[in-house]
């Protein structure tokens, strides 16, 4: 075995992935889940559940307890466990920061410190920086979120390298897509329905990373054994607006397909009544003020040559290559 691993948020798009390579590398692999957590993508031999309660600190303290009884501690943690939508804003400070505090607090409190803690962040702890001259965001650039999304994660990152010695890990991924990932798909079932939207009129700069290669990039951090150290993660290309629905057209075989643009302020209006409409009938809105801001920012270009050269990081997939395997999987699964 290469040692004991926690990927909290396991049932979730990213965590998953993380589990079965975890599993393929030989890991001794734990589960982090809730209790009312879909198991879908969780049924290969060999993966070790473990229920944990971040929203209630004497529950957990129980939880970790009683591994380290049996285990010790564990060897890695990977922290996936969080919320990119949600019903009221607050949610975003609790479940992003505060339940990351919670659970650092009380690894800390239990001796049960790992060799890394990797948390799994976002590029929009920077928010929309570099617009001027459409240059990288690059590590040394002050964060400025404008998003409740952002400032969660931000203050999470604050709070763990503000830990004295504590090994964190943290990785910065721009727009995620692959296999099981709901809002991507929501574009590509509009295209199959001949309708495509996008975003302003002024020039935007976009950058994605399928998710397997952020999974490469946490594993050789771990080879790498680096400690203390925050990295940005993306294909290592920029794309203009329409590259990404383009692709999907071209793997849907879909000829005709209507590119509407749609102004900011028509965008705002929509997002606004969008997340409205939602909390009154107590639900999540895909489109919401947070999500209008994303949208609306126009240069999502990163720096990844400290990726690259400490980790040796070579990104497996450009946005060809990754939306084929998408589109491929949503159609084998049903969804298209």
């Amino acid at each position: 075995m290469m040692g004991n691993i926690l990927v909290t948020g396991a049932s979730g798009f990213i965590g998953s992935f993380i589990v079965e390579e975890a599993l393929r590398r030989k890991y001794a692999v734990w589960a982090g889940v809730r209790s009312t957590s879909s198991r879908r993508y969780l049924k290969e031999e060999g993966i070790q559940f473990m229920e944990l309660d971040f929203a209630h600190p004497e529950v957990l303290h129980a939880q970790l307890s009683e591994y380290k009884k049996v285990y010790h501690k564990f060897d890695y943690i990977v922290h996936c466990a969080g919320v990119t939508k949600c019903i009221d804003k607050r949610e975003f400070e609790e479940v992003n920061y505060l339940q990351t505090k919670t659970f650092v607090d009380t690894l800390i409190s239990l001796e049960m410190v790992p060799k890394q803690f990797i948390f799994v962040s976002t590029l929009s702890v920077f928010g929309p920086v570099r617009e001027k001259f459409y240059t990288p965001i690059c590590d040394a650039d002050a964060p400025l979120p404008n998003t409740a999304y952002g400032l969660s994660k931000l203050k999470a990152e604050r709070y763990v390298q503000d830990m004295p010695d504590f090994p964190y890990v943290i990785y910065r991924p721009t727009g995620v897509y692959g296999p099981r990932e709901s809002d991507y798909y929501l574009m590509a079932k509009s295209i199959r329905q001949h309708m495509d939207f996008s975003v302003g009129y002024r020039r935007q700069d976009l950058t994605f990373v399928y998710v397997k290669d952020i999974v490469q990039a946490i594993f050789l951090g771990i080879e790498k054994n680096v400690r203390r150290k925050s990295y940005f993660l993306t294909d290592g290309q920029v794309y203009q607006s329409r590259a990404f629905s383009d692709l999907i057209q071209k793997e849907l075989g879909n000829p005709f397909v209507i590119h509407l643009k749609c102004p900011l302020i028509v965008l705002k209006v929509i997002s606004l009544l969008a997340e409205f409409v939602a909390t009154r009938l107590g639900r999540s809105s895909t489109l919401n003020s947070d999500k209008y801001k994303i949208m609306k920012q126009r240069n999502w270009q990163c720096d990844i040559t400290s990726t690259v050269e400490e980790l040796g990081y070579v990104p497996q997939y450009d946005l060809e290559k990754g939306v084929r395997e998408t589109i491929a999987w949503y159609k084998d699964e049903g969804w298209l």
